[in-house]
């Protein structure tokens, strides 16, 4: 981490922050914070396996009296696994703010909702019991920093269940949209997806973040 990123982070309340290195200009920045614990990981040179890779194979959570198991989300999806269930074709372009909204997703708490273009996030809703009120709140929380959500690509962590969450996103701008597809409805949101001329792409694995 170099000092332009420390300074950006040292602008929001920090209790620990890790990092697999850092320069004499960024501790210096966060010497003069208080509750600051830094922690400097060493990461892996790379390989084959997410063990190698610096990645958890295993997610584990406490739940009860006892530890939950699950395969961490560390499926990389690329252009060959997704698939054009529209009319309308992503361009190249498109396919690449998919693919990038589609990582931002990975770390958002479920129902997650992302808009994205040009490699930056412009809106985003997680943690609500209702896809829809995640659309509707990536879309508000862009409004209220100003940002235009014209021409952005969606991503969905699970399938929309009802066409309203899709008509949200295109209403606030989007032109493009990645979800996992695997709903019983989901004809009825490809229709909606063709009726209001966006394209979608299905993933066919889903994230799950909670």
């Amino acid at each position: 981490m170099d000092e332009a990123a420390a300074q950006q982070v040292a602008k929001q309340f920090v209790e620990v922050l890790m990092a697999p290195a850092f320069t004499p200009e960024a501790l210096a920045v966060f010497k003069s914070k208080v509750n600051v614990r830094i922690l400097q990981i060493a990461l892996p040179s790379g390989g084959a396996t997410a063990w190698e890779q610096g990645r958890n194979a295993v997610d584990v959570k406490r739940v009860g009296s006892g530890l939950l198991m699950q395969t961490a989300d560390i499926h990389e999806l690329k252009l060959s696994d997704l698939k054009v269930v529209t009319q309308l074709h992503p361009s190249e372009q498109q396919l690449q703010d998919l693919l990038f909204a589609w990582k931002v997703a990975t770390y958002v708490k479920s129902n997650a909702i992302v808009f994205c273009a040009n490699g930056m996030t412009y809106g985003v809703g997680a943690g609500q019991m209702s896809r829809l009120d995640s659309a509707r709140i990536a879309s508000i929380k862009a409004q209220a920093a100003g940002l235009s959500l014209a021409a952005t690509a969606v991503a969905s962590d699970a399938f929309f269940p009802f066409r309203d969450g899709l008509d949200v996103v295109v209403d606030a701008g989007a032109t493009c949209i990645i979800q996992p597809g695997g709903s019983m409805r989901d004809q009825e949101v490809i229709d909606a997806a063709n009726e209001r001329g966006v394209a979608m792409v299905f993933s066919g694995v889903r994230h799950f973040r909670h």
